[in-house]
Parts: structure tokens; C-alpha cells; sequence
């Protein structure tokens, strides 16, 4: 059955990974080059047209914009990469924002590249995975807006990419083909990240369970050292 995003609300829009939500939930990071269609995507996967505020101004989004899904985990907008029309100073501010909670967030879980699909591989994008990979990040790569070219066209693009992908990593990352138009590849993504959810889950529920046994192992063996002082 296809994971559902029954609520989707605005929570917190901070300047610095420090002021985040401090509730431990997990979050999905979306993130990629100005003009990629990431608000439009987010409003498509949540089924909330407004819920990610979209422009025809690429680089909009210059906050770390928190959204609570289903009450449980956060959808997390991040400033595009490649800021365009701000200036250098500006540029550096996001650059230390962005790089501050991909490498300090505990809770993030996953990294949702977005990249074009009518587009030649970009050195700016690959950049940033490679990035990633080096950090040892988790992330997917999403290419939005496969409604845009002929399947031929996309498909010649998506090879491209697989063959600059290879010349740096041994297995190319995971990937999802989206349109926010269609909604194609929305339940894909969404089920992926049930998927994550669930072994979040399932690990917490073994470790609840080590916890509790370790326990009782400690005070069977406080038992037996009382027994031994006894004799």
C-alpha cells in the first residue's frame, strides 16, 4: 500500500542549523540548483500546492524551511545551490548555513539531490554529490521535471549523467524520475522514505529491547554477587 501524507503544515524557517526544531524527529533534506523546481516537487509530494512557496525568481528560498509531515518527521527545504542573483557575501552565508546542517544535523536522514533533467551533467552538481559521498552523506539523486522532454531526450540526458557518475563512483547513487506537473515518481519517493521511517523504527525497537535485556542481565548479576557476599 502507497505511503500517504495526510498533513503537511509550516513549522520553523531558520537562518542557522542551530535553531532548527530541537525535537529529534527525522528529516528529509531537499535541496538543488536554483530554478530546479524543488518548491514545485515538494508542493506535488505533500499533496499541498502551497505549501513551499514557488517563484519564477530562481533562488527564493534563503532559509532552512522546516515542514511537519503527518506529525512524525520533517520535509526540510534548503536554500539552492548556485544562488543566483545574490551577492558574494551572501553566497558565503548560505554556503557555511548549508554545509553547518548537512554535517551537524544528528536527525538528518537522507539528502534529496535535485537536478534537471533537460540538462547536460553540470560540474556544480556533481560537485555537490561528490561532496556528499566524501562526508559520507546520505542521499538520492531526483530528477525533476521528466515531462518537459521527449522520453528519447531524457533518457540520452539520464545517460550522460550514469556515464559522468561512474568516472567517480563504483556504483552510481540510487535515483528517482519525477514531474511535479504529472506526479510522476511522487509515490515512488514517498514510499522511499517510508521505507526509511520503518527501519528507523525497527532499529529503535531493538534497542529498546538490548536496553531492557542488558538490564535485566545487570540485575541478575547483582543478584548473584548479593548471593556470593551471603555465603
Amino acid at each position: 500500500m502507497a505511503y500517504n501524507i495526510k498533513k503537511a503544515t509550516f513549522a520553523k524557517s531558520s537562518s542557522k542549523f542551530t535553531e532548527c526544531p530541537d525535537d529529534g524527529l527525522p528529516e528529509f533534506a531537499f535541496i538543488g540548483r536554483s530554478n530546479v523546481g524543488k518548491s514545485s516537487l515538494i508542493n506535488k509530494l505533500t499533496n499541498k500546492k502551497d505549501l513551499a512557496k514557488t517563484s519564477q525568481t530562481p533562488g527564493k528560498t534563503q532559509l532552512i524551511n522546516h515542514f511537519l509531515i503527518n506529525e512524525k518527521w520533517y520535509l526540510v527545504d534548503l536554500p539552492g545551490y548556485g544562488w543566483a542573483k545574490v551577492g558574494q557575501e551572501k553566497r558565503m552565508q548560505f554556503s557555511k548555513m548549508i554545509r553547518n546542517y548537512l554535517l551537524d544535523r544528528e536527525n538528518l536522514k537522507c539528502v534529496f539531490v535535485l537536478i534537471d533533467s533537460r540538462h547536460e551533467p553540470q560540474a556544480i552538481d556533481f560537485d555537490f554529490l561528490n561532496f556528499l559521498g566524501k562526508k559520507e552523506v546520505p542521499f538520492v539523486i531526483i530528477y525533476t521535471k521528466i515531462d518537459k522532454s521527449s522520453g528519447n531526450q531524457t533518457q540520452k540526458i539520464l545517460a550522460a549523467h550514469q556515464r559522468e557518475l561512474l568516472k567517480t563512483w563504483e556504483e552510481a547513487p540510487l535515483r528517482f524520475m519525477t514531474s511535479a506537473q504529472t506526479g510522476a515518481g511522487c509515490e515512488d519517493l514517498r514510499d522511499y522514505m517510508k521505507s526509511i521511517l520503518d527501519e528507523l523504527r525497527e532499529n529503535a525497537k531493538l534497542d529498546h529491547e538490548k536496553l531492557n535485556n542488558d538490564k535485566l542481565d545487570n540485575e541478575k548479576l547483582e543478584i548473584d554477587d548479593y548471593e556470593v557476599d551471603i555465603d
